[in-house]
């Protein structure tokens, strides 16, 4: 009933790791509602991953937009985008062609994880309830525009309440972790070699903020958010999974640098 399958490695799985930009944050206390970082300034990256099972493609987030290629990055803005390349390049230097990847997977709609979605309009969107709800009702900090192939254009949507196992063996699964958003979900991969993989999507942004269950003034729900923390390091330490922040460079770092991959 909606419950994430016990991991198990498919016969051919695959994870990349992408360049979808960066963000420096001139005022880190925009992550944190009891004003934990003071003072304090980090540089953030922004990631998405590939995941091939057999010959089908997943692209889980998709970035910065394009627009941001090429702009000045602000000393004084509380957060400043940096984007130098593309997903459509970085897919061309490992021969897979938009038009092959067959599902897109947004952890939440925010504009850093949603921004070059509409350069796959052939994709099934894989997007949870809550987010496209709050979508759908043009509830305020979300816009459909960058979404737009589905929201009104007439792409496949496939709204996800709760956790789905998206090949039907356990190998890759969205997992329902509201409170970033109301439908914000992770994503565990699980790989033959390197095991079970969790990636955050928003959970939390960087190291210090996961380890101290820091919860950003923007979430739409704050017990949701500490429940979903709760899931998550509960759930990593039981598959002893590889965790990684997308937003923490170090964590990213735990993955081969493109356009190296991982089994």
């Amino acid at each position: 009933m909606g419950q994430a399958p016990a991991p198990k490695p498919a016969a051919d799985v695959e994870l990349w790791r992408l360049d979808c930009g960066g963000v420096q944050v001139n005022d880190l206390n925009a992550f944190s509602d009891t004003l934990a970082y003071s003072g304090q300034k980090k540089r953030l990256v922004v990631s998405c991953y590939l995941i091939r099972h057999g010959s089908d493609y997943l692209l889980w987030d998709t970035g910065l937009p394009e627009a941001v290629i090429g702009k000045p990055v602000s000393a004084t803005d509380a957060m400043s985008p940096i984007l130098t390349t593309t997903i459509k390049r970085q897919l061309a230097q490992i021969g897979v062609k938009p038009e092959q990847i067959g599902r897109v997977g947004i952890s939440h709609y925010h504009f850093d994880h949603t921004g070059q979605a509409a350069g796959f309009p052939s994709a099934t969107l894989l997007i949870g309830k809550g987010d496209a709800d709050a979508l759908n009702a043009g509830k305020p900090g979300t816009s459909t525009e960058p979404l737009k192939p589905w929201f009104g254009g007439g792409a496949k949507i496939e709204a996800v309440d709760a956790d789905k196992d998206v090949f039907g063996d356990g190998s890759v699964t969205l997992l329902n972790l509201p409170g970033h958003t109301p439908g914000h979900h992770a994503l565990l991969v699980v790989l033959k070699g390197k095991g079970p993989v969790l990636l955050s999507g928003d959970l939390a942004h960087f190291q210090e903020n996961y380890d101290t269950n820091g919860v950003p003034p923007f979430n739409t729900d704050r017990a949701a958010t500490l429940a979903s923390l709760d899931r998550f390091k509960k759930l990593a330490g039981n598959v002893k999974a590889t965790v990684i922040l997308q937003h923490e460079p170090g964590d990213v770092a735990k993955l081969p640098a493109f356009p190296a991959s991982v089994r």
